[in-house]
């Protein structure tokens, strides 16, 4: 990723539109000034935390490409709704739940397509250059049982064991309760431990 993110970031071109006098000039000037912080900390956001999720989505899709365009849109969700959120400091938050639900939209829009759909209704997913070159060799097994997992099972695992989030703030991520990312958890780490073996 380049130094320059506004650049990868459509929402976030150009500059703030000066305002013009009196009254409406003076609402107009807020509204950009609102803006100018949502650009500054989105940015800033972008250039702490793309990269992280941009693997997290490779490993959750197993496609580059695809895992960019996630963390793109996510990104440009949370421009927009800037201005809705409680608290800018659940924002991190926002764009990782955004970015889970990109992914299983994209990982729904495969299996409509009909795209390397499994008998038993998971998706195998093509493991491309790039999506090998983030981790170790040892790992791939790993990553390949994984991308077998159904997609909750799966993002248990790696918002577990990946990003190392407490269970907390699992739970906030998935939309779910603490008790069910407990069992999500506990059999997704049983069927990985199967489908390891099962891996050439």
């Amino acid at each position: 990723m380049g130094s320059n993110s506004s650049s990868r970031f459509p929402a976030l071109r150009g500059s703030v539109v000066p305002g013009s006098t009196g009254a409406d000039g003076a609402v107009r000037g807020v509204a950009d000034a609102g803006q100018e912080n949502a650009r500054q900390a989105v940015s800033a956001l972008y250039e702490a935390h793309a990269v992280g999720l941009i693997r997290l989505a490779v490993v959750m899709l197993g496609d580059r490409p695809a895992a960019e365009d996630v963390v793109q849109e996510a990104f440009c969700g949370l421009y927009r709704r800037w201005a809705q959120l409680n608290d800018p400091g659940n924002a991190q938050r926002y764009v990782r739940s955004a970015v889970l639900n990109g992914c299983r939209s994209a990982l729904r829009r495969l299996s409509r397509e009909s795209r390397s759909a499994r008998p038993d209704g998971s998706l195998e997913t093509s493991e491309s250059a790039e999506a090998l070159a983030l981790v170790n060799a040892e790992h791939r097994a790993v990553l390949s049982a994984l991308q077998r997992l159904p997609a909750r099972q799966r993002e248990a695992l790696v918002l577990r064991f990946y990003l190392d989030l407490p269970e907390l703030e699992i739970a906030r991520s998935m939309g779910v309760s603490t008790g069910t990312v407990k069992s999500t958890t506990s059999r997704a780490l049983a069927a990985l431990g199967r489908l390891v073996q099962e891996v050439p």
